[in-house]
Parts: C-alpha cells; sequence; structure tokens
C-alpha cells in the first residue's frame, strides 16, 4: 500500500476517534448506578428506615444474611432498562420487584429452580413474572450458588425479562393475553398494578441471596 494511502487511513481513524468516545461517554451517562459495590446509600427499607439490618455490602456484593425485610430505591422508576447479577442460595427464594408501591410490585422471580418447594409451578420460577408469566424451561439459567445476569425492560405497557443474554419473557399490559393472565394471578384485585412510577425492590424471603452490578437506564 502506497505511504500517501496509509497516512489518508490513520488521518481517517483519527478523525472517527472523538466520535466514537463522545457517544461511549454519552452511552455510559445515560445510567445510573443503583449499587456501587461499596454502600448502600441508594437504598432503604421498605418502611422506610436505613438498611443497618439483614442486608451487608462485602467484596463488592450485597449480600441479604438474614432478617430486616426487603430493601427499595430511594429514587422511583416507571420507563426504564435495569440491569443485575444475581446468586441465590440452595432452595433459596427472592426477587427483584419493579414499579413497586403500596405494598406491591412486578417481579422477576430469583429461585433455586433445582430445590425450592416453589419451582412446582410454572410462573414462579427464575426468571418468570412471577404468577403472571412462565420463563421457557430451556432458559439459559445457572445452577444455586453461581451468578446470574438478570436485565428487565419496562417501557409503558411492554415489559421484558432476560436471563444471561436471552430474553426469557415478553408481554404488552393492554393485550387479552395480560388480562386473563392478570385475572387468574394473585394479583387481579389489586387495581393499578404494575403500572407507573414505584421502587425497585430487592426482595428478603428468608434464604440468603448476592447482588451486584446494579444499574439503571431511564427511558423516554
Amino acid at each position: 500500500m502506497k505511504p500517501t494511502r496509509i497516512l489518508a487511513l490513520i488521518a481517517l481513524a483519527a478523525l472517527s476517534l472523538p466520535a466514537f468516545a463522545g457517544e461511549e461517554k454519552k452511552e455510559s451517562e445515560a445510567w445510573t448506578i443503583l449499587f456501587d459495590g461499596k454502600s448502600l446509600d441508594q437504598w432503604t427499607h421498605s418502611n422506610g428506615n436505613p438498611v443497618t439490618k439483614g442486608w451487608k455490602v462485602e467484596d463488592g456484593v450485597i449480600h441479604r444474611l438474614g432478617g430486616g425485610g426487603s430493601i427499595i430505591s430511594k429514587e422511583k422508576f416507571e420507563n426504564f432498562v435495569l440491569e443485575f447479577e444475581f446468586k441465590i442460595s440452595k432452595k433459596g427464594n427472592s426477587g427483584v420487584k419493579y414499579r413497586f408501591q403500596k405494598g406491591l410490585g412486578l417481579e422477576y422471580q430469583v429461585l433455586d429452580d433445582g430445590g425450592h418447594r416453589d419451582s412446582g409451578k410454572p410462573n414462579h420460577r427464575v426468571g418468570s413474572l412471577y404468577d403472571l408469566l412462565a420463563a421457557p424451561d430451556s432458559k439459559p439459567v445457572k445452577p444455586a450458588g453461581e451468578w446470574n445476569t438478570g436485565r428487565i425492560v419496562a417501557n409503558g405497557a411492554h415489559l421484558e425479562h432476560w436471563l444471561n443474554g436471552e430474553k426469557v419473557i415478553e408481554i404488552d399490559q393492554t393485550s387479552d393475553d395480560w388480562k386473563t393472565r392478570f385475572a387468574e394471578s394473585k394479583y387481579r384485585k389489586s387495581k393499578g398494578f404494575g403500572t407507573g412510577a414505584g421502587h425497585i425492590q430487592l426482595q428478603d424471603h428468608g434464604n440468603p441471596v448476592w447482588f451486584r452490578n446494579i444499574r439503571i437506564k431511564k427511558l423516554p
């Protein structure tokens, strides 16, 4: 290749770098870190008290030790993408609730499918939209004691759950399918359930559970 051609390519690459870096920075700034691996400053107990009992930060991880109750984000969110990593104990049960208000919220189920008794109900298994829509048996889940990656998309009436990079549930809250499932669920008498802005909740269901790398991006 001629030297002039090489110089032209180098110059072109140099010109493109600032734009790429700018886009990368813009994408990074779009995310809010809900847990930085150091403190629970952005969280409180569901009763409004500071997180001083039941949960501990160690080695960059939130660990539910025992008691204390569930914890919620101080800020409320309605339309967003939430990403997190979780690890459940053997025979353990927990969950990540969203649009949580008045004691209820949509729930990304966290469960040891191989050991917890609640796994007998498909829509109570890990990755499912709890009591409403089951994640498929073919989902790419790692067993109790190993880290999994979760992702929740809540955009208006559109809901998605992802598990280890694969979309495992998708539903529209205005659809007939949703209306049927909702009418058959434990939430059927809860007016306004799953709509509007609410907290993110990390559930205390009586078992050890771990969370890390929690971040959220608001959607228009």
